[in-house]
């Protein structure tokens, strides 16, 4: 049978349209709604977890996101991507579950500022909530450090991260190699050998194995905001693993293995390795023994602009669930996507892993690229 996302949202509609048709009833919320079927499906296959919803966090600020809605039907909410002080504070005065941001560094402020107002207050309530809060480095933290890298990730831990937030391909030869776009994007990553690269000869994650990413390409080029550095003296962690891994350099692309062995070598660095002795090392060693992974499969529909250039939905859960099992992460590793065939096949098939649901504005659920389903 074949799925697309945009039938499993159609079907969404569908189910939600005689209590549209009552005039004297409000329509009902899309979100709320999704989510109702996505916790269905899951159940269905006796997963272990509830989905989880991943939005556009002006959606939550805005209403169109109804959070008691939700929370009172045991969904978790955490926003992305939140890189202002003002919001955090509105989104965790709405008790959000989590918040995904570029800046390790200030979301910790803000979760510091809120932890300090709680104390002063008494509050336990609000000190329980902040304990569970979920704290999530976008692509790392790539306001610090060049996205989707060792050093990224290596930062984020630094910073305290509860959760690691990354992107997710699959080259040719069927590893989940970390990286946003279809391709090896020349605004992050040049030629390890000094060739040009440009948007002209541009290579796409499907058309190359990991290793020939991996020889290939240096994904260290400064582009996003005044705070972001290469400087690798910052990233002591992330030379070491590169040595240990065979990397050519910590700035070489990634892959999601790769990633979850590197939260263990962190962890090993700070409690009997090098950075035994830093005056943070207790904490760091703790961060990455339990540090959690959100892995999103970047698959695009036909219909996405310049076309689709990725390999199909079974393709992406197999090369990222392989991964995750081979590292024994099942209880620390999620799978989101804006593309809900992926999230089904993985309730489907592994319902043992955590599903998040991600979206953007919700009047353009119905329209959302399709993702066949094999």
């Amino acid at each position: 049978m074949r799925i697309s996302g945009p039938l499993f949202v159609a079907a969404l509609l569908l189910a939600a349209a005689p209590l549209m048709a009552q005039s004297s009833a409000p329509a009902p919320n899309p979100i709320t709604v999704l989510m109702q079927k996505a916790s269905a499906d899951a159940r269905a296959h006796h997963g272990l977890y509830k989905p989880v919803l991943s939005p556009i966090y002006q959606t939550v600020l805005s209403g169109a996101v109804d959070v008691s809605a939700l929370h009172a039907q045991g969904t978790q909410i955490i926003p992305w991507t939140v890189d202002d002080a003002a919001s955090m504070r509105a989104l965790l005065a709405l008790h959000v579950d989590g918040i995904i941001s570029d800046d390790p560094g200030m979301l910790m402020q803000a979760l510091a500022e809120a932890r300090a107002a709680a104390t002063a207050a008494h509050n336990t309530a609000e000190l329980e909530y902040l304990a569970h809060f979920d704290a999530q480095g976008h692509r790392g933290g790539r306001a610090l450090r060049p996205e989707n890298t060792l050093p990224s990730f290596e930062n984020g831990m630094d910073h305290g991260m509860q959760t690691l937030e990354t992107d997710t391909g699959v080259t040719k030869d069927g590893q989940s190699l970390i990286w946003h776009d279809q391709f090896l994007n020349p605004q992050s990553c040049r030629h390890a050998d000094g060739s040009p690269y440009t948007l002209e000869n541009k290579v796409y994650i499907q058309e190359i194995t990991m290793a020939e990413a991996q020889h290939t390409f240096i994904c260290d080029k400064l582009h996003y905001g005044p705070l972001q550095t290469n400087d690798l003296a910052l990233s002591p962690v992330s030379i070491a693993f590169a040595k240990q891994e065979g990397m050519p350099s910590p700035y070489a692309p990634t892959n999601a293995a790769q990633l979850m062995r590197f939260a263990k070598f962190y962890a090993a660095y700070y409690r009997s390795g090098p950075g035994k002795s830093s005056p943070n090392a207790a904490a760091r060693a703790h961060t990455g023994d339990t540090v959690q992974f959100n892995l999103e499969t970047k698959i695009q529909g036909d219909n996405w602009p310049g076309g689709n250039h990725t390999r199909p939905a079974q393709d992406f859960v197999d090369a990222l669930v392989g991964a995750i099992k081979a590292e024994h992460m099942e209880m620390r590793a999620d799978v989101q996507s804006f593309y809900f065939g992926t999230l089904l096949l993985i309730q489907a098939q592994h319902p043992e892993i955590r599903t998040v649901y991600l979206t953007g504005d919700p009047a353009q659920l119905k329209m959302m690229s399709p993702v066949e389903m094999q």
